[in-house]
């Protein structure tokens, strides 16, 4: 009975949440920010230098003047297939983020930065596809932390896990559960929490996606091992509130490395 009223709870709360952020409301007026995260699949050879200096004098530099930041630009170290790059833009609107582009074709600074990049010939194309999904911040987490590293470029790696659901049930019992202890196990293990996001345009929903920051790829299973280990994870993941079924039923798991032009 209590773990179908605990359901019945948090299927009400993230309801009115989704709802909320379908609207498109402000993030200043809930606390939240939104995110757009873009994969540029891109074709081996000089396309990969030409999409990075996009990045660094065109595209982040536009997006800058148009209020969006801190951004992460990121290359895929570890993943499906490569090359790709990512590029993580908060904003504190959906609004603001589905019509950025909109707003690129009227700056003639971006327009004359983006020419060898924007208008590259059918025969020789600057890159595959691009990809992009929505998310809303965590009401626990609302806002991008990048790692101190960050302001200075010093060493650093990022991983980017989604997690799908077998249910929407399962979904919002397993957002529930980073806010109840897993924030906080992951600082305790020394992983640092960059952003969590609830999809709300993309593939695979229901799904969540966040990203943990450290300053090497060595430290990675190590630090891991130490959250696997924490006494108060395994009592959490045993509660009956969330072990009573598994919550999660795929995991896409990404180790990137931030490109010359990240702000995160």
């Amino acid at each position: 009975m209590q773990r179908r009223q605990f359901l019945a709870a948090s299927l009400a709360t993230s309801a009115l949440a989704l709802a909320r952020d379908a609207k498109a409301q402000s993030a200043a007026a809930t606390g939240r920010e939104f995110y757009q995260i873009r994969q540029y699949k891109l074709f081996n050879g000089p396309e990969t230098k030409l999409t990075s200096e996009y990045f660094e004098h065109a595209l982040i530099p536009a997006l800058g003047r148009l209020g969006f930041g801190p951004i992460g630009a990121f290359s895929l170290t570890f993943g499906a297939e490569t090359p790709v790059n990512y590029l993580l833009i908060p904003g504190n609107s959906v609004e603001a983020l589905v019509t950025a582009d909109l707003h690129l074709n009227e700056d003639a600074e971006f327009q004359k930065a983006a020419e060898p990049w924007w208008s590259a010939p059918a025969k020789d194309p600057s890159f595959q596809r691009v990809e992009s999904a929505l998310y809303a911040a965590f009401a626990g987490w609302p806002k991008i932390t990048p790692p101190e590293a960050s302001a200075t470029k010093g060493k650093r790696i990022f991983q980017m896990r989604t997690y799908e659901s077998p249910s929407y049930r399962d979904h919002v019992v397993k957002v529930d559960m980073f806010h109840h202890g897993e924030f906080d196990f992951f600082k305790s293990a020394g992983l640092h929490s960059v952003f969590y996001g609830d999809m709300l345009i993309g593939p695979r929903i229901p799904c969540l996606t966040y990203m943990l920051s450290m300053d090497n790829l060595e430290q990675l299973n190590e630090k891991w091992a130490a959250f696997g280990n924490n006494p108060d994870w395994k009592k959490l993941s045993a509660d009956p509130r969330y072990g009573f079924e598994p919550t999660v039923s795929n995991i896409t798991n990404l180790v990137l490395a931030p490109m010359g032009s990240s702000q995160i």
